[in-house]
Protein backbone atom coordinates (compact mmCIF):
# COMPACT_ATOMS: atom_id res chain seq x y z
CA UNK A 1 0.00 0.00 0.00
CA UNK A 2 1.36 3.40 -1.01
CA UNK A 3 1.97 6.05 1.70
CA UNK A 4 -0.86 8.24 0.34
CA UNK A 5 -3.30 5.29 0.37
CA UNK A 6 -2.29 4.48 3.95
CA UNK A 7 -2.74 8.10 4.98
CA UNK A 8 -6.16 8.25 3.28
CA UNK A 9 -7.26 5.04 5.00
CA UNK A 10 -6.39 6.41 8.44
CA UNK A 11 -7.75 9.88 7.63
CA UNK A 12 -11.13 8.49 6.57
CA UNK A 13 -11.47 6.52 9.82
CA UNK A 14 -10.24 9.45 11.94
CA UNK A 15 -12.42 12.05 10.24
CA UNK A 16 -15.63 10.06 9.71
CA UNK A 17 -15.84 7.19 12.18
CA UNK A 18 -13.56 7.31 15.23
CA UNK A 19 -15.52 8.62 18.22
CA UNK A 20 -18.79 9.21 16.38
CA UNK A 21 -21.88 7.69 18.03
CA UNK A 22 -23.28 4.60 16.33
CA UNK A 23 -26.98 3.85 16.77
CA UNK A 24 -27.37 0.73 14.62
CA UNK A 25 -26.86 -2.53 16.54
CA UNK A 26 -25.30 -4.35 13.58
CA UNK A 27 -22.79 -1.53 13.09
CA UNK A 28 -22.03 -1.47 16.83
CA UNK A 29 -21.43 -5.20 16.67
CA UNK A 30 -19.30 -4.78 13.57
CA UNK A 31 -17.09 -2.30 15.39
CA UNK A 32 -16.75 -4.76 18.27
CA UNK A 33 -15.76 -7.53 15.84
CA UNK A 34 -13.15 -5.24 14.28
CA UNK A 35 -11.76 -4.19 17.68
CA UNK A 36 -11.53 -7.82 18.80
CA UNK A 37 -9.74 -8.75 15.59
CA UNK A 38 -7.29 -5.88 15.99
CA UNK A 39 -5.84 -7.45 19.15
CA UNK A 40 -2.15 -8.10 18.47
CA UNK A 41 -2.28 -6.41 15.06
CA UNK A 42 -2.19 -2.87 13.71
CA UNK A 43 -5.42 -0.95 13.23
CA UNK A 44 -4.30 -0.36 9.66
CA UNK A 45 -4.47 -4.11 9.02
CA UNK A 46 -8.08 -4.13 10.21
CA UNK A 47 -9.04 -1.04 8.21
CA UNK A 48 -7.63 -2.63 5.06
CA UNK A 49 -9.75 -5.72 5.70
CA UNK A 50 -12.97 -3.96 6.72
CA UNK A 51 -14.83 -4.73 3.49
CA UNK A 52 -13.71 -8.35 3.68
CA UNK A 53 -14.98 -8.53 7.27
CA UNK A 54 -18.33 -7.08 6.16
CA UNK A 55 -18.63 -9.65 3.39
CA UNK A 56 -17.46 -12.61 5.49
CA UNK A 57 -19.72 -11.70 8.42
CA UNK A 58 -22.93 -10.96 6.46
CA UNK A 59 -22.55 -7.18 6.81
CA UNK A 60 -22.32 -7.72 10.60
CA UNK A 61 -25.91 -8.97 10.79
CA UNK A 62 -26.22 -10.16 14.40
CA UNK A 63 -29.06 -12.62 13.76
CA UNK A 64 -27.27 -14.28 10.85
CA UNK A 65 -23.96 -14.54 12.72
CA UNK A 66 -25.65 -15.97 15.83
CA UNK A 67 -27.08 -18.73 13.60
CA UNK A 68 -23.73 -19.65 12.02
CA UNK A 69 -23.11 -23.37 11.68
CA UNK A 70 -19.93 -25.41 11.70
CA UNK A 71 -19.76 -24.85 7.93
CA UNK A 72 -19.80 -21.06 8.45
CA UNK A 73 -17.08 -21.37 11.08
CA UNK A 74 -14.94 -23.37 8.64
CA UNK A 75 -15.65 -20.85 5.87
CA UNK A 76 -14.44 -18.01 8.10
CA UNK A 77 -11.38 -19.95 9.17
CA UNK A 78 -10.37 -20.37 5.53
CA UNK A 79 -11.17 -16.78 4.44
CA UNK A 80 -7.85 -15.02 3.72
CA UNK A 81 -9.68 -11.67 3.62
CA UNK A 82 -10.19 -11.64 7.39
CA UNK A 83 -8.16 -12.56 10.46
CA UNK A 84 -8.25 -16.35 10.62
CA UNK A 85 -7.98 -16.82 14.35
CA UNK A 86 -10.16 -19.51 15.93
CA UNK A 87 -10.66 -17.61 19.18
CA UNK A 88 -11.63 -14.38 17.39
CA UNK A 89 -14.04 -16.17 15.04
CA UNK A 90 -15.58 -18.02 17.96
CA UNK A 91 -15.91 -14.73 19.87
CA UNK A 92 -17.81 -13.13 16.97
CA UNK A 93 -20.32 -15.99 16.84
CA UNK A 94 -20.75 -16.31 20.61
CA UNK A 95 -20.95 -12.54 21.09
CA UNK A 96 -23.68 -12.37 18.43
CA UNK A 97 -25.70 -14.87 20.49
CA UNK A 98 -25.08 -12.79 23.61
CA UNK A 99 -26.24 -9.62 21.85
CA UNK A 100 -29.45 -11.34 20.73
CA UNK A 101 -30.17 -12.10 24.40
CA UNK A 102 -29.35 -8.49 25.36
CA UNK A 103 -31.69 -7.25 22.62
CA UNK A 104 -34.50 -9.35 24.12
CA UNK A 105 -33.86 -7.94 27.59
CA UNK A 106 -33.05 -4.32 26.68
CA UNK A 107 -34.59 -3.81 23.23
CA UNK A 108 -31.20 -3.25 21.60
CA UNK A 109 -27.46 -3.55 22.10
CA UNK A 110 -27.33 0.25 22.19
CA UNK A 111 -29.93 0.30 24.99
CA UNK A 112 -27.80 -2.17 26.96
CA UNK A 113 -24.79 0.14 26.59
CA UNK A 114 -26.89 3.17 27.58
CA UNK A 115 -28.33 1.31 30.58
CA UNK A 116 -24.80 0.80 31.94
CA UNK A 117 -23.67 4.36 31.22
CA UNK A 118 -21.87 6.15 32.79
CA UNK A 119 -19.09 3.88 33.96
CA UNK A 120 -15.37 4.27 34.40
CA UNK A 121 -13.10 2.46 31.97
CA UNK A 122 -12.38 -0.16 34.64
CA UNK A 123 -16.09 -0.72 35.37
CA UNK A 124 -16.81 -1.12 31.66
CA UNK A 125 -14.01 -3.65 31.30
CA UNK A 126 -15.47 -5.78 34.14
CA UNK A 127 -18.94 -5.70 32.55
CA UNK A 128 -17.61 -6.61 29.11
CA UNK A 129 -15.38 -9.41 30.42
CA UNK A 130 -18.38 -10.84 32.29
CA UNK A 131 -20.71 -10.49 29.27
CA UNK A 132 -18.63 -11.08 26.13
CA UNK A 133 -15.83 -13.29 24.84
CA UNK A 134 -12.36 -11.94 23.93
CA UNK A 135 -12.88 -8.49 25.43
CA UNK A 136 -9.78 -7.40 27.29
CA UNK A 137 -9.04 -3.92 28.58
CA UNK A 138 -7.63 -2.40 25.41
CA UNK A 139 -10.39 -3.86 23.22
CA UNK A 140 -13.12 -2.52 25.51
CA UNK A 141 -11.45 0.88 25.85
CA UNK A 142 -11.01 1.31 22.08
CA UNK A 143 -14.50 0.01 21.31
CA UNK A 144 -16.15 2.41 23.76
CA UNK A 145 -14.02 5.38 22.70
CA UNK A 146 -14.68 4.62 19.04
CA UNK A 147 -18.47 4.71 19.53
CA UNK A 148 -18.57 7.75 21.82
CA UNK A 149 -19.06 6.13 25.24
CA UNK A 150 -15.63 7.03 26.58
CA UNK A 151 -13.72 10.24 25.84
CA UNK A 152 -10.24 10.36 24.41
CA UNK A 153 -10.51 9.75 20.66
CA UNK A 154 -9.60 13.25 19.65
CA UNK A 155 -7.69 16.07 21.20
CA UNK A 156 -9.95 19.02 22.09
CA UNK A 157 -8.30 21.13 19.36
CA UNK A 158 -9.01 18.55 16.64
CA UNK A 159 -11.66 19.85 14.19
CA UNK A 160 -13.26 16.38 14.13
CA UNK A 161 -13.86 16.67 17.88
CA UNK A 162 -16.19 19.63 17.23
CA UNK A 163 -18.23 17.47 14.81
CA UNK A 164 -18.45 14.66 17.33
CA UNK A 165 -19.61 17.06 20.06
CA UNK A 166 -22.52 18.14 17.81
CA UNK A 167 -23.72 14.52 17.86
CA UNK A 168 -23.75 14.44 21.68
CA UNK A 169 -21.59 11.40 22.38
CA UNK A 170 -22.53 9.48 25.52
CA UNK A 171 -19.34 10.49 27.33
CA UNK A 172 -20.85 13.98 27.54
CA UNK A 173 -24.04 12.68 29.16
CA UNK A 174 -24.02 12.46 32.93
CA UNK A 175 -26.79 10.69 34.80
Amino acid sequence: MEPKERKDLHKNYHDNHYGFPIHDDNELFGRLIMEINQAGLSWETILKKEESFRKAYNDFNIEKIAAYTEADWERLLSDAGIIRNRLKINAAIENAKTILALQKDFGSFENWLTFHHPKTREEWIKIFKKTFKFTGGEIVNEFLMSIGYLPGCHDSNCPVNKEILKQKPMWLVKK
